[in-house]
């Protein structure tokens, strides 16, 4: 940062409650009236420094004490001291945080020179020639200052010519960045890197106002086409500084118009971010755009920014972790902690689009490892919120079966998923248990699984008989190498004669309830079922090796299932 200190004589000037003053022998002549304060200076020396005091007093005679309001100076009394100071000699630092207010009150008073040589404006103007365009830093403090005089900085070309010249050192090759830039990215330690990173000026520029970080943005794209995810990164710099955190617990609602105008100014930062994306597939990362989508919930983004972002991150849906999708609810009426209907919004997006892509999904391989994929994900997702204690079991059931079948290859994942709700939830009732349950497909459920899925208590009965079927019959087919129809065949008179035996069963005990003769014929079924299938496995156990392995392997599902009856 450049300064420049103008005058050689002490500060004379001290304030005594709303008025200031300079310490003179000679009696004040002149009052000057800035908003609540009053300054009582002298004609000589400000009269004949400003041209516009020599307007006001031009009918005044030399004796005269004359009082001006000046309320519409820019800058205030503050920019109006630094000008009063000058004309006295009085010793004043400039730098870039005080040359706009202090220019443009100069301009209004018309201390040019024309009205007399060496004045304010001509040192102003060569010090923001010389030092603040010169210099990176100070361009950019110069043109934030500029956001409190938007339009007398915008009339004298100060932020035209701070833009151009910010723009100007960002498309500088980085072999000849020589000026100081902030840059505390993790891990980088500037004096172990000797080539400047591409996006080296992006932190810097994410302390301008909104507004002229996008006039910065829109310059650089349309000077040169720089690389999309140059771009992006600004982005996520910029919304890192400004945007709320809404990936760690769930923001606090307040009513308090301080909050919400708060809220409102993030909104609008939100809204321009989003706005100046490039379309570029990959310009900015999954991750930030799903951590967007999350802060429009919380700041309640119109309903474009979120369909944009929703789109946007559904066409990038593949390349996101389970981790990425982490977010707190943002809805005060949620119990639960995560907010899986924002996944479920961006997995609709992406079904959309994966559909319009691939009518035939099973003819093209690509798609279905994209779909595959994205099973794997939801999946993956689905086993952390499901140890979410309030997470409702129709969220769950909902996003689950939102994946077409070719989504998953197996059910191991989703069994997971399943089985932690299971065991984090232990008051489910019997109902919603069957629920979900009824997703899994067994026979896309691994050997290893399968032998889990038989031992597990929390598993509704029916769904252990067919996890126990499947298991019987692929053990039978990989042991027989016989087709899967002669299997059904020989299993399927199996079942029916023992439901046929338990329906008669029921029958005879028809005092007994509805729900109790169901219960009971399910593991009546499962009791006969197994011990056909020890018979039959015995009798065709003579003609092929392996006898007493299938035996073994039955005897201990027929034990387990007892203990699961006699419970």
């Amino acid at each position: 940062m450049k300064f420049m200190k103008i005058g050689t004589k002490p500060d004379t000037f001290y304030t005594e409650e709303a008025t200031r003053t300079v310490i003179s022998d000679i009696p004040s002549d002149l009052t000057i009236r800035i908003n609540n304060v009053c300054f009582l200076l002298h004609k000589i020396p400000l009269v004949p420094k400003c041209g516009l005091l020599q307007r006001l007093c031009s009918d005044a005679d030399d004796s005269d004490i004359v009082t001006i309001d000046l309320h519409d100076v820019p800058g205030g009394e503050d920019a109006f001291e630094l000008c009063a100071k000058f004309c006295y000699g009085i010793t004043i630092n400039l730098g870039a945080h005080n040359f706009v207010p202090a220019f443009c009150a100069a301009k209004f008073l018309r201390m040019t020179e024309s009205i007399e040589k060496g004045n304010f404006v001509l040192k102003l103007e060569a010090f923001f020639n010389s030092c603040i365009l010169e210099g990176w830093k100070d361009s950019i403090v110069a043109l934030q200052t500029t956001i409190k005089l938007p339009e007398w900085s915008e009339n004298l070309g100060i932020i035209r010519r701070c833009i151009d010249s910010i723009v100007e050192k960002i498309l500088t090759p980085t072999s000849k960045v020589s000026w100081s830039y902030t840059y505390t990215r993790p891990g980088y330690i500037k004096k172990q890197h000797q080539s400047v990173p591409k996006d080296w000026w992006t932190e810097d520029v994410s302390d301008l106002d909104i507004d002229l970080f996008r006039c910065i943005i829109t310059a650089v794209r349309s000077t040169y086409i720089p690389p999309p995810q140059l771009i992006g990164e600004a982005l996520h710099v910029y919304a890192c500084r400004w945007l709320p955190d809404t990936t760690k617990s769930r923001p606090l609602h307040s009513s308090g118009s301080q909050t919400e105008e708060s809220r409102e100014k993030s909104r609008r930062i939100l809204e321009s971010i989003v706005s100046m994306i490039p379309s570029d597939r990959g310009s900015v990362s999954i991750g930030f755009l799903l951590k967007l989508l999350s802060i429009a919930n919380y700041l309640g983004a119109s309903p474009v920014t979120k369909t944009e972002l929703i789109r946007k991150a559904g066409l990038q849906f593949e390349e996101a972790t389970h981790n990425d999708m982490l977010f707190p609810s943002q809805l005060p009426t949620d119990q639960h902690f995560y907010d899986i209907d924002l996944v479920a919004a961006v997995l609709e997006s992406y079904l959309v689009l994966w559909r319009r892509q691939s009518p035939l999904p099973t003819e093209n391989s690509h798609m279905v490892r994209s779909i595959r994929k994205i099973g794997k994900l939801i999946d993956s997702y689905l086993q952390v919120v499901a140890r979410d204690v309030n997470m409702p079991i129709s969220k769950l059931v909902s996003l689950a079966e939102a994946l077409p079948d070719v989504a998953r290859e197996d059910h191991d994942g989703l069994y997971k998923a399943i089985n932690i709700y299971l065991r984090e939830h232990p008051d489910v009732s019997k109902a919603d248990k069957k629920r979900m349950c009824r997703m899994l497909d067994c026979q896309k459920l691994s050997p290893e699984v399968r032998a889990h899925a038989v031992k597990n208590e929390r598993l509704p009965l029916r769904t252990v008989v067919q996890v126990l079927f499947f298991d019987q019959e692929s053990g039978s087919r990989s042991t027989t190498h016989k087709p899967e129809s002669i299997t059904r065949a020989r299993q399927a008179p199996i079942e029916a004669e023992a439901k046929e035996e338990c329906d008669k069963k029921a029958q005879h005990e028809g005092t007994k309830s509805s729900s109790r003769v169901t219960e009971t014929s399910e593991r009546e079924i499962q009791k006969r079922m197994e011990a056909k299938m020890v018979r039959g496995d015995s009798e065709k156990g003579k003609e092929r090796k392996g006898e007493t392995n299938s035996t073994a392997k039955m005897m201990e599902t027929k034990q387990v299932s007892q203990r699961r009856s006699s419970r």
